[in-house]
């Protein structure tokens, strides 16, 4: 078998070692004791490895789907929905973009971009929300990531008096108008671009952003963009 493995340069894994062996000698051979053999003489194919097991994540807390697609809302501030998307560029490099989405008027009330998603990318783009409404105490749903089911976002969103809401598993349309926004910004700006540089990509989502807050006519805000919808509530 050493022979063989050395022969092909590590290209075959059990099955093929198997049919070698028994074109060699001319003799049944079982391919599972040919898969412990390999393994007792540390003998690996070099491609198509088996990949680790995945570990799922188990979440630190979870709360129940309370919005359960109603998405409608009253009021400015009363019903937010979030959630984070990746973004790639230069030479597969990865970005990461966090936004909270007010369901009464579709605004991007807040939205930060970074290099990791990690627990820091959402709890600024909470703040951040924070900050633009420092008396709102909204439904904040979003979907079963480590980063909001983590203890410490439950304390930051329990000292905002804020009530968390969260998807069913596997279930993306509960929380649809956040998915329904990453499609507009993906097709109408993201997917006609190639951007080599991080902040190139920034200007982009920053820039689109801004269209889509202020310049966006929607049918459903009665051919209002959605800041012109909320500055009449307002």
């Amino acid at each position: 078998m050493c022979q063989i493995h050395h022969s092909v340069n590590g290209i075959y894994g059990y099955r093929r070692m198997t049919l070698n062996l028994k074109r060699r000698f001319g003799r049944n051979v079982n391919s599972k004791r040919i898969r412990r053999l390999m393994g007792v003489a540390r003998i690996y194919c070099v491609i198509r490895r088996k990949r680790p097991k995945y570990m799922r994540h188990l979440p630190q807390q979870t709360t129940e789907n309370i919005l359960n697609r109603d998405f409608h809302a009253a009021g400015p501030n009363q019903k937010w929905v979030t959630d984070v998307t990746e973004l790639k560029y230069g030479a597969s490099q990865k970005a990461y973009l966090s936004a909270i989405l007010d369901l009464y008027d579709g605004s991007i009330r807040s939205f930060v971009i970074g290099h990791s998603n990690n627990n820091q990318l959402v709890f600024d783009t909470l703040e951040l929300a924070l900050q633009g409404a420092p008396e709102s105490q909204p439904l904040l749903h979003s979907d079963r990531g480590f980063q909001y089911t983590s203890h410490a976002f439950r304390r930051m969103t329990k000292a905002a008096g804020i009530t968390q809401s969260m998807s069913r598993v596997g279930k993306c349309i509960d929380n649809g108008p956040m998915e329904s926004f990453w499609g507009a910004l993906k097709c109408e700006s993201y997917y006609l671009h190639k951007f080599e540089e991080f902040d190139e990509l920034c200007h982009a989502i920053q820039q689109y952003i801004r269209f889509y807050n202020e310049e966006r006519y929607q049918e459903r805000l009665n051919g209002l963009s959605p800041l012109e919808f909320r500055a009449q509530a307002v």
